[in-house]
């Protein structure tokens, strides 16, 4: 029996990786359906040098030469593959195309006050309109500009910058490439133009020639060398630039039936948006700090990065490590038992992006702002949740605002929307119906445009369509209206 047409997607977290493949199959109805296999996950996390922390690129590299053997091993076919990740970070190639260094984690402090700086020589409002980009100390600009400043030996001797995916695809097929969505995280590039922002480079000392011109979602980059398919004992394979930015993955695999609609991909990080045909840079764009991302199907997505469940799994890896060993379904069970709307935070503030004890920062939070301090570990994880939902209510309005849409219902995708206590929260914030699903919408999405790229799907709306029926999507209706008013009237005065 011929076996049903097969992709290999890797979807790489700020904490773990995995593996997927994903099969077009038919459907009781004769309709196609995509069935998707997990075949691999492994653990993401940074290392400390000294006073930095890297990417362990080596041990992700080894862990994505796993996945592929163990496709063959279980029996898969897949055509091809491709790679999505975090946005902003890079590594570096000498001019043999060896790398030259460990790649910095985007919550390494070498970047520290730099925002400022750059924005004292360029000007805030130039930054945007040249970039689209929320400023946020990781994106990549700051990061070449830190190593610039510290006179950084690796960018001194580098030839090639290559973001995440590319890098890896490069390891796996020794063709060097730039994906347009990833580029678009840099604030490097102009969303307008469509093209490498060289004066902004030239000016902050950071050389132009490192950058590859890109190339879109769906463009074939190269194979697996001889050398990787003779080490593993596999065939060619292609592989595919897919939506290499996670955010992106996952916001084409949301399974909406129109063209205007917002999602919320919810997970380590939060990212609430809309997708439109071209980026929007007006002022108030800039003043409320949305970003516009390069998107699958040559569209920009127009949305606002938000803390998100990170701020709970450093509470978890505290608790975890003081020997609790406690789940975050046994979190969600004690949040939904603990008093509502007792502390609330603000979640993108930025002494939560990385503080050396998350619960403490909760607790000098609730302090400041005179709150009940949370006393157990289900006060602090109702205090994240309740904070999280009530933040996604206030961008989900500028959104509106910005684009003169309205929206009568929020999808929400990822991984974040197992936790249903959240989804339940969101829903009443919001005062509209959520709809969760999928889970793996960014390896779906990276799925999707594999298909694409080999004739399997004509575009990415027969995908979602493709999505709509393969995976089940469920209902949250809003609740407590009342009650949620007056939070969010407490939430603006902290925020």
């Amino acid at each position: 029996m011929k076996k049903p047409p097969a992709a290999l997607a890797f979807d790489l977290g700020a904490s773990s990786g995995r593996a997927f493949i994903g099969e077009l199959v038919t459907g009781e109805d004769g309709l196609k359906q995509l069935r998707i296999t997990e075949i691999h996950r492994f653990v993401n996390e940074p290392v400390e040098i000294g006073a930095h922390l890297h990417w362990d690129i080596l041990m992700l590299l080894k862990e994505l030469k796993a996945g592929i053997l163990k496709a063959h091993q279980q029996g898969f076919e897949p055509a091809s593959f491709g790679i999505d990740t975090w946005g902003v970070d890079f590594g570096l190639l000498d001019r043999s195309g060896e790398l030259l260094a460990n790649p910095y984690h985007y919550r390494d402090p070498h970047t520290t006050g730099l925002i400022e700086e750059v924005c004292a020589m360029i000007g805030e409002d130039k930054l945007f309109r040249e970039s689209g980009l929320q400023l946020m100390p990781f994106n990549t600009i700051y990061q070449l500009y830190a190593m610039k400043k510290a006179g950084s030996v690796p960018l001194e001797h580098a030839q090639t910058l290559l973001l995440t995916p590319d890098l890896l695809t490069y390891f796996l097929t020794g063709v060097k490439a730039c994906e347009f969505t990833m580029a678009t995280t840099t604030q490097l590039f102009r969303p307008d133009e469509r093209v490498w922002n060289e004066p902004l480079m030239d000016r902050l000392g950071i050389p132009s020639g490192l950058f590859l011109a890109p190339v879109h979602p769906g463009t074939e980059t190269g194979r697996l060398t001889a050398a990787v398919c003779e080490e593993l004992g596999v065939p060619s394979m292609r592989a595919i630039a897919v939506g290499s930015h996670d955010t992106e993955s996952a916001a084409a695999a949301v399974p909406s039936g129109s063209s205007s609609f917002a999602y919320l991909i919810c997970g380590t990080w939060s990212l609430l948006g809309t997708e439109l045909p071209d980026a929007l840079l007006t002022p108030e764009v800039r003043e409320l700090e949305f970003s516009n991302e390069g998107g699958v199907g040559n569209t920009f997505q127009l949305l606002k990065n938000i803390m998100g469940l990170w701020i709970l799994q450093e509470c978890r890896r505290k608790w975890n490590k003081s020997g609790a060993e406690i789940s975050f379904a046994e979190l969600t069970h004690e949040a939904g038992h603990a008093e509502a709307f007792r502390s609330l935070i603000h979640p993108d503030d930025l002494r939560f992006m990385n503080p050396k004890d998350m619960e403490q920062e909760i607790a000098r939070f609730c302090e400041e702002t005179n709150q009940p301090v949370p006393r157990s570990r289900g006060e602090t994880a109702r205090c994240i949740l309740e904070s999280l939902a009530l933040r996604y209510h206030i961008v989900l309005e500028q959104c509106q605002r910005l684009t003169g849409r309205h929206f009568s219902e929020l999808h929400m995708v990822g991984g974040g929307i197992q936790n249903e206590l959240l989804c339940q929260l969101t829903a009443s914030a919001i005062g509209r119906p959520v709809w969760a699903g999928p889970v793996e919408a960014s390896a779906i999405g990276n799925m999707l445009v594999q298909f694409q790229a080999g004739g399997e799907i004509a575009g990415i709306e027969e995908g979602k369509q493709l999505v709509k029926r393969s995976f089940p999507i469920q209902t949250y209706e809003p609740a407590d209206a009342d009650k949620w008013q007056e939070a969010i009237a407490r939430f603006n005065r902290l925020a």
